[in-house]
């Protein structure tokens, strides 16, 4: 079972991400801060994070760039969602794999998800 770590503080989409991504047979754990995003069980590391860019206590972006500054998960896919930030704005401040914008198609995010968990040849 692939592991998905969802950091989104607002409860509805974190709420929805986590039931579907659920019954698409993923295990998914989500964290409404960078806090508590921060005091997760390190020894964990999940096949793909999906970070919010705007935390009531931070940035995706910055968690974005220390998950890829860290030999543990630097090679982990990151997926960025954001309502008001743009995919050229993110894609230059961090290393993510994927932008999402939204609000966005559920089909369309999950297909994405899946493309990040194919294994490549480099792997």
């Amino acid at each position: 079972m692939k592991t998905i770590f969802i950091l989104e503080d607002e409860t509805g989409i974190r709420d929805a991400l986590q039931l579907l991504l659920s019954f698409e047979d993923y295990d998914v754990r989500s964290f409404s801060t960078v806090e508590a995003f921060n005091n997760r069980d390190r020894s964990v590391v999940p096949d793909i994070f999906i970070l919010d860019v705007m935390m009531p206590d931070g940035s995706g972006i910055d968690v974005c760039n220390e998950l890829k500054s860290q030999p543990e998960t630097a090679n982990t896919p990151v997926m960025i969602m954001s309502a008001h930030a743009k995919d050229h704005e993110v894609t230059s401040r961090c290393n993510a794999n994927e932008f999402v914008s939204k609000p966005f198609d559920i089909d369309a995010v999950l297909l994405q998800i899946e493309n990040l968990l194919i294994p490549t040849s480099s792997n």
